[in-house]
């Protein structure tokens, strides 16, 4: 039997509903469920990684009076503003065929934005090239896998894992923020906007399901998913005791 991804709809919401959907991605995936989905924030938000302390917000600033949410994967804070979100959740029997599914996902946006740039100037992070240039924010993180334009990190991901199943997400910088004015995007980098983030998405998904060899086909959330997306954001993305627990 061939492999399906469900490629969900495109979206504009708040931190909150978008960690909670993303989470509920991998609860799908742990039941067999491959899905894919892109997005973008209803408002500029900084997102914590799972393990950062909440105080760390203190020291950015720029973006110290953000909305701000926890995320289920690990990392360091990212400004989510302008910049395309891309989540993927795989089950257990399809999660464990790559060493690496950010070297993969992050090699895929190389090659679609490649065409704009001259030779050489993107690349990936390898192991022993690893530079920390900041503390908190990811972007200012170079890890292994990680994509650079210009020595710029572009684009991040960070990953958690249950019962086999793999959750995936990452964004993909296309913008200066005010509230991160350090972090170039790939259209500043570019001198001109040569996409939109729907096309860019588009292109994505394609080449992402064309590397699965799977049939990618258009879908909703299931009845089920949604109250279960309800679920976690009343109980955990709005609570203090969730997003302030470090």
């Amino acid at each position: 039997m061939s492999l399906r991804l469900r490629l969900l709809p495109y979206t504009v919401e708040g931190g909150p509903v978008q960690m909670a959907q993303d989470e509920s991605l991998l609860e799908a995936a742990v039941q067999g469920q491959a899905s894919l989905r892109f997005y973008q924030w209803s408002e500029p938000t900084l997102s914590l990684g799972y393990f950062q302390p909440v105080a760390m917000r203190q020291q950015l600033p720029a973006a110290s009076t953000l909305p701000y949410v926890r995320r289920p994967t690990g990392g360091a804070a990212i400004v989510h503003h302008h910049e395309l979100t891309y989540a993927f959740a795989l089950p257990p029997r399809l999660a464990f065929r790559q060493t690496s599914w950010i070297c993969l996902f992050h090699q895929l946006l190389a090659e679609v934005v490649a065409p704009v740039f001259a030779p050489g100037q993107l690349h990936l992070v390898a192991c022993g090239q690893e530079r920390k240039l900041g503390e908190i924010l990811c972007f200012l993180h170079h890890s292994a896998g990680d994509l650079l334009l210009q020595d710029n990190k572009i684009a991040g991901s960070a990953q958690r894992k249950h019962r086999g199943a793999l959750l995936q997400h990452g964004s993909i910088l296309l913008r200066r923020s005010p509230y991160a004015p350090q972090l170039p995007g790939i259209f500043d980098l570019a001198g001109r906007e040569f996409s939109t983030p729907t096309a860019l998405a588009e292109q994505l998904a394609r080449r992402f399901a064309q590397q699965l060899h799977a049939e990618l086909y258009p879908d909703t959330w299931t009845t089920a998913e949604q109250q279960r997306i309800q679920q976690l954001l009343a109980e955990k993305y709005t609570q203090p005791a969730w997003n302030d627990k470090r």
